[in-house]
């Protein structure tokens, strides 16, 4: 009884469709976007639970505030301001990832003509 060998194929990827790319990273970048919202929500929370907003804002009150008047640190730090700056953040990461990811499959097609692509090693085994 003879044992088969796996058969391998070697195939070049030629051409990448900018859309699909373009859709993917969209796809991609919401995710990275809701997670980058969620862990800045956890770590205001901690931050906020452990009173290291107050520490700072005493601190930041010694050194900048005088008798009559005193620099409000806590509305500085506020979670709606943190919250808002994060996502005008994440609006442009997933702007920027997105254009950039089509961006790059246009100039992969362009230059795989004297490249050759990007060589694919296929089995069944």
């Amino acid at each position: 009884m003879t044992t088969q060998q796996p058969r391998v194929a070697r195939v070049y990827l030629t051409r990448i469709n900018p859309w699909s790319v373009a859709k993917a990273a969209f796809t991609l970048a919401i995710a990275l976007a809701i997670i980058i919202v969620i862990a800045m929500t956890l770590l205001w929370i901690v931050l906020a639970i452990s009173g290291v907003f107050g520490a700072v804002a005493h601190n930041v009150n010694q050194v900048v505030g005088n008798a009559t008047t005193t620099f409000d640190f806590t509305s500085v730090i506020a979670y709606t301001r943190v919250l808002g700056v994060t996502l005008v953040i994440c609006s442009v990461e997933i702007v920027a990832f997105t254009g950039l990811a089509g961006l790059f499959a246009v100039m992969y097609n362009a230059t795989v003509s004297f490249t050759g692509g990007v060589e694919i090693e296929m089995s069944d085994s």
